[in-house]
C-alpha cells in the first residue's frame, strides 16, 4: 500500500475518534473551559498522530512538513469538523 494512503488512513480514524472525543467535551462531559479543551483535544490527536506516522514510516518516508500537511493534517482537520458537527446537531 502506498504510504499516502497509510497516512491519510490513519489521521482519518484519528479524527473521528477526535470529533468524538471534542463532541463530549463540547457539550460539557466535563466542566469548564469546554471550548479550549475540545480544540486542544484535537489537535493534541494531531500532533500525536503525526509523530506516530513518523516513527512507523521513517521521517523521509512521509515526506516532512510537507507531506504531513497535504497527507496527514488536512485530511485530519476536514474529517475533525464533519464528525465533530455531525454528533453535534443529533
Amino acid at each position: 500500500m502506498d504510504i499516502e494512503i497509510k497516512l491519510v488512513s490513519i489521521h482519518t480514524v484519528l479524527a473521528i475518534i477526535a470529533g468524538a472525543i471534542s463532541y463530549l467535551l463540547y457539550i460539557g462531559a466535563i466542566a469548564g473551559l469546554k471550548n479550549f479543551l475540545a480544540v486542544f483535544a484535537g489537535l493534541l490527536i494531531l500532533y500525536l498522530g503525526g509523530q506516530l506516522s513518523e516513527r512507523l514510516f521513517g521521517k523521509e518516508e512521509v515526506g516532512g512538513m510537507s507531506g504531513w500537511l497535504w497527507n496527514g493534517i488536512v485530511p485530519f482537520f476536514f474529517v475533525w469538523i464533519i464528525v465533530w458537527v455531525i454528533l453535534y446537531n443529533l
